[in-house]
């Protein structure tokens, strides 16, 4: 453990599964894997946590996937494979709809019981069991982790060199760093602050407000650190994850949508717009034509405060397979 000030830098084998089945001591775990548009990954997750943390050892609680709108297999794949499945356009539809990540998560409070949340991307192939017992670890041992982010080499699925591996990601490197070395700098030390995994305290999370896109991590990033204080956040070494990469066409948006989430956390502007309007350009002929799409940069409110709000009743892991809509 580093002694130096900012977030603290663990390693995921620093905790025998013994050690946190005792920490854990009566308290729930979720798993929650969001996915749009993830056949061909999502059932390979969903079997991996299964196996080795809910059946094998009964670290986790229950595995749900919120699907967002997916137009293939997603939602089948990942009910085959054990989880629980739910549309996110269909977890209180009263409340109005929303496309995005964050819209996922934010979901996700409505139809899960983990006093502990867990976050695992869908488009993870590499192997990626270690990645719950190492992301758990400070939350169940050390009562003054509030949230958990992972550390892993990203290597490029066409890398030929070692030098093409990355550290922290195209949008982390050009969009998040820079904002957090102006803003934020005590959480410099991060290096992956736009991590798809990620742990969190359920009182801690469902206080907070959530973009509905690619702004939620570094939004709560940003808000748990400014609430509770920066050594309230860890972050795990988990070692290797290789994913799909996203095409540079949906860069500019997610780069937007995590602007706007510090934006709104720096300057608290009370103008900014439920969507902004991203103009881009393809070629077109011999000239460049401007491609517009309208990228949404609003917040759900926390979760706490919505009417109705409450922790559904626990239920044992078997009975939650293939439940939901």
């Amino acid at each position: 453990m580093s002694d130096e000030p900012g977030p603290r830098t663990l390693r995921a084998e620093d905790w025998s599964v013994p050690h946190l089945l005792d920490a854990k001591a009566g308290r729930r775990v979720s798993v929650v894997v969001p996915a749009r548009d993830e056949e061909k990954t999502v059932g390979g997750v969903v079997a991996t946590v299964r196996e080795a943390w809910v059946e094998r050892t009964g670290l986790v609680d229950e595995l749900v996937v919120i699907d967002s709108d997916s137009v293939d297999g997603t939602a089948v794949a990942a009910r085959d494979a054990g989880a629980s499945v739910h549309s996110a356009s269909a977890v209180r539809p009263d409340l109005g709809r929303a496309e995005g990540k964050g819209e996922a998560l934010w979901k996700s409070l409505l139809v899960t019981t983990g006093d502990v949340l867990v976050f695992l991307d869908a488009d993870v192939t590499s192997r990626a069991a270690h990645y719950v017992p190492g992301l758990l670890g400070p939350l169940l041992t050390d009562p003054g982790t509030a949230l958990v982010k992972s550390v892993y080499e990203r290597p490029l699925l066409q890398a030929q060199s070692e030098a093409e591996n990355e550290s922290g990601g195209r949008v982390t490197e050009l969009v998040a760093r820079p904002l957090l070395a102006l803003h934020r700098p005590a959480l410099a030390g991060l290096v992956q602050p736009l991590s798809g995994e990620w742990a969190v305290r359920r009182d801690v999370v469902e206080a907070l407000p959530l973009p509905v896109g690619y702004g939620v991590e570094i939004a709560v990033l940003i808000d748990t650190a400014d609430r509770h204080g920066v050594r309230s956040v860890a972050q795990v070494d988990l070692g290797r994850r290789i994913h799909r990469h996203h095409h540079h066409h949906t860069l500019g948006a997610m780069a937007l949508q995590v602007m706007a989430a510090v934006e709104r956390r720096v300057l608290r502007p009370t103008d900014l717009e439920r969507d902004v309007t991203l103009r881009q350009f393809e070629r077109h002929g011999d000239t460049f034509r401007p491609v517009e799409r309208r990228v949404p940069v609003w917040e759900r409110p926390p979760v706490a405060e919505v009417s109705g709000y409450a922790v559904p009743p626990p239920s044992r892991p078997a009975d939650s397979v293939g439940r939901g809509t």
